[in-house]
């Protein structure tokens, strides 16, 4: 019998989660509480499922985002995320199914890029996806950092702003406007929306992850602005003799100002019976490191990647983020699904950027996911030619594209969804 593939209905959900929850190895069967949380967070979005025999054999959603391009311009994107399929029905084309058609509407919609945090490394790789930012998790060994203003002699107000403590309602009051500062200025971030601040703040949760209120906090400069935010949680943890071996772990730290950030985290690191920190997801060249007297006291616990993005729109995501250097390059692109297909011409200069489609001789010749690797200017195109992940037409031409879309500071996207 062909399997059945279809948005799923209300009265589906409950065997949605349940595939779902087999997919990611957790106990299967989902209580009032979880599905009446999963309603609410999926009202509006574009939700599958595939079916066999009236039973949920695989699981897939997507909804809108914005993804902050080189330069800060912000991107309508199609996110894809809950994607399973049954041990029971692998191999079988249903991913392949949902994705392409999904991406197509997103095209036809007028999203620029599609977005995903890839679970397995190898499936993405195929639909056009590339790996666009890394992340980089550190812990801190606190008594080596350094900190402590009792040894340093350094005061905690040195450049005149303060580190204040506050409740949740003041984190929902002011952090999606400070997220949005953020966002403008890192290219990588995406949105959140007004449940993301919810979950944060215990106003909703998640029945399969138990809620504990952590400690917030945020950095007003001498003006009195707020110029940053921190969430963190800490464990009671003591070791013989009475000495503290408690942890702190930072669930979520955003800052629009370096003193703002420095002031953050010297604080977290300053926190009495604190032996160690968990830094929480931060972009690989964080400054973190470098803000300690003893840089070697972050120790890199994770360093992965994390978004991965595929564009839709060539021409229009081109143009929508600036470049570094002023140049031409001729971009013959591949794309199987036919999306982002073409041969492009991107010129760019101090005024700007355009592209368009060209007969002319390409520079380069990559697949769609590669293009969506270098789009945020991560990675390199000559070590890609060197991967023998894309081909030079023209000698130089990887170096003279690294010299357009590389950046200064690497992307950053600290969200997962």
């Amino acid at each position: 019998m062909a399997l059945d593939v279809r948005a799923i209905s209300d009265s589906d959900l409950p065997d949605w989660l349940r595939a779902l929850n087999t997919g990611f190895l957790r106990p299967p069967s989902a209580g009032e509480d979880e599905i009446a949380n999963r309603r609410v967070q999926v009202a509006g979005h574009r939700v599958l499922g595939a079916f066999d025999e009236g039973r949920c054999v695989a699981t897939y959603r997507s909804f809108p985002q914005e993804l902050t391009a080189v330069g800060g311009a912000p991107l309508p994107a199609n996110a894809i995320s809950n994607v399973t399929v049954s041990p029971t029905h692998r191999r079988r084309g249903l991913l392949s199914r949902m994705i392409r058609a999904d991406l197509a509407e997103a095209k036809e919609r007028g999203d620029i890029v599609s977005t995903l945090i890839a679970a397995e490394y190898p499936i993405y790789g195929r639909y056009g996806f590339g790996p666009a930012t890394w992340l980089t998790d550190w812990a801190i060994d606190v008594p080596r950092a350094g900190l402590d203003p009792r040894r340093s002699g350094q005061p905690d107000d040195a450049d005149g702003g303060r580190v204040d403590l506050v409740d949740a309602g003041d984190v929902r009051k002011l952090g999606p406007d400070l997220h949005d500062r953020m966002r403008a200025r890192r290219h990588g971030v995406i949105t959140r929306d007004e449940r993301w601040w919810q979950l944060l703040t215990g106003v909703v949760s998640v029945p399969a992850a138990p809620w504990t209120e952590p400690f917030h906090v945020v950095y007003r400069s001498a003006s009195g602005e707020v110029e940053g935010l921190m969430t963190y949680r800490a464990d009671d943890r003591w070791g013989d003799g009475k000495q503290p071996l408690n942890t702190v772990t930072v669930v979520d730290a955003i800052a629009v100002t370096t003193a703002a950030e420095r002031a953050l985290w010297r604080y977290v690191c300053s926190i009495d019976w604190i032996t160690t920190v968990r830094t929480g997801y931060r972009a690989p060249d964080d400054l973190l490191p470098h803000y300690l007297p003893d840089p070697r006291a972050a120790r890199v616990v994770t360093h992965a990647d994390f978004l991965w993005v595929r564009i839709l729109d060539t021409v229009r995501a081109l143009e929508s983020r600036t470049y570094a250097n002023s140049g031409t390059l001729v971009l013959d692109v591949r794309d199987p699904a036919s999306l982002a297909a073409g041969r492009y011409r991107l010129d760019t200069d101090a005024s700007g950027s355009s592209c368009a489609p060209t007969t002319e001789t390409p520079d380069l010749t990559l697949d769609v996911r590669e293009l969506g690797a270098l789009y945020l200017g991560d990675e390199s195109a000559v070590r890609l030619s060197a991967l023998g992940s894309l081909t030079e037409n023209t000698a130089g031409a990887a170096s003279r594209a690294d010299a357009l879309f590389r950046t200064s500071r690497r992307p950053w996207c600290p969200e997962t969804f």
